[in-house]
């Protein structure tokens, strides 16, 4: 998936808390989504949709009922790939201090 998507994504508070509610309770229908944010039907659609082309939610059939589950893959690559490498440098500098502390006592 390519990061600006999901960047794009992640970049809107509706679109943050349409994921937190995900994250709460996967499986959602339109409806129950559109009944816990601020906005008509269509905007929550728009949403899902900018979600879902990003990868960071997908949608099955059950019946009549289309349900949206949340999927933390790409938040995790975004993770791997943003996060970890800039915070290896830091913790590894802990731990080290932690060494040469413990060798001074």
């Amino acid at each position: 998936m390519d990061d600006d998507h999901v960047f794009k994504a992640l970049a809107d508070p509706t679109r943050r808390l349409i994921l937190d509610r995900l994250f709460a309770q996967d499986g959602q229908t339109l409806t129950e989504l559109e009944s816990q944010v601020e906005m008509t039907r269509f905007g929550v659609m728009k949403h899902l949709r900018v979600l879902e082309d990003a990868g960071l939610v997908v949608t099955r059939r059950s019946g009549r009922e289309k349900l949206h589950y949340l999927n933390p893959v790409p938040i995790q690559l975004i993770h791997n790939r943003w996060i970890d490498k800039y915070t290896e440098r830091h913790t590894s500098a802990l731990a080290q201090l932690k060494s040469q502390l413990e060798e001074e006592k």
